[in-house]
């Protein structure tokens, strides 16, 4: 049966977070997908990994890998754009466990002429060691009691966890938060996406995910917010990559994406 939907995970180096992702995919009402595994130079663990991993899941995994020079995000999330078999692809994080009805929702919710912008749950680092094949199988991970019992606080957004029908709807109205492309939990068609030139690749950590949301939004398409209707539960982990030099440096590419309007990035999937 064709797939309709490619789910994109970047990853690097963490294959006991990747595990619970795919594990997380494993559990999903809407079974209809690809995953393509966008790899920023990886250890051979995590090659290792995902040949275990293909034979336990039901759904098939593409890797696509380039070697490690040092955060190059976007070149590898352009490479897994091409690499991607359906019009539609939805792109997270190698830290995001999936709510069972995650890529369910992005189906219900896609629509042409515009991408869709979710968000995450985050979660403290013991928890994030802690859960386990079990804890994602049954679902246990996502229910807000379970967590608070092993270490989440209590705060407003933990109704982000258990949204649903209504209320997801209602928070989804309700938030100040701008849709934008968000790395860890957004979605569109792949031939706006191309149509953009993907992400620009000079742009290493800080702002690519959103600079492509705002040449899409130059380029006519609406941003939808699905923030409380797609629940992930993002894993803690050190952010070594984050200097301030590419964050300054990404502030600048995307001032002038702002100003100029752009649509096209002359840095991404197609090179002049």
């Amino acid at each position: 049966m064709q797939k309709n939907i490619s789910v994109v995970i970047s990853t690097y180096n963490s294959p006991e977070w990747l595990k619970k992702v795919i594990w997380g995919y494993n559990t999903q009402t809407y079974r209809n997908f690809e995953m393509v595994i966008a790899d920023d130079g990886s250890r051979q663990d995590t090659f290792d990994l995902i040949e275990e991993m293909k034979k336990e899941v039901f759904y098939p995994i593409i890797h696509v890998w380039h070697e490690d020079n040092g955060f190059q995000k976007s070149q590898i999330l352009n490479k897994a754009i091409l690499a991607c078999t359906t019009d539609y692809i939805m792109m997270s994080d190698g830290d995001c466990i999936p709510r069972p009805d995650f890529v369910e929702q992005h189906i219900k919710f896609r629509e042409e002429g515009y991408f869709l912008s979710g968000g995450y749950h985050k979660l403290p680092m013991d928890l994030s060691k802690n859960i386990t094949k079990e804890d994602i199988y049954s679902g246990k991970c996502f229910d807000v009691n379970w967590l608070k019992k092993n270490g989440m606080e209590s705060s407003f957004k933990n109704q982000k966890v258990n949204a649903v029908g209504m209320k997801s709807w209602f928070l989804n109205l309700l938030t100040p938060t701008t849709p934008s492309w968000n790395g860890h939990n957004a979605s569109g068609w792949k031939k706006d996406i191309v149509a953009i030139n993907g992400f620009d690749e000079r742009m290493q950590y800080g702002g690519q995910d959103r600079e492509l949301g705002e040449r899409l939004v130059n380029y006519g398409i609406k941003p939808k917010q699905i923030r409380y209707s797609t629940v992930c539960l993002h894993l803690d982990h050190p952010r070594g990559y984050a200097t301030p030099e590419s964050i300054n440096k990404n502030r600048n590419i995307r001032k002038e994406t702002k100003e100029l309007k752009k649509k096209w990035t002359d840095f991404g999937i197609v090179k002049k």
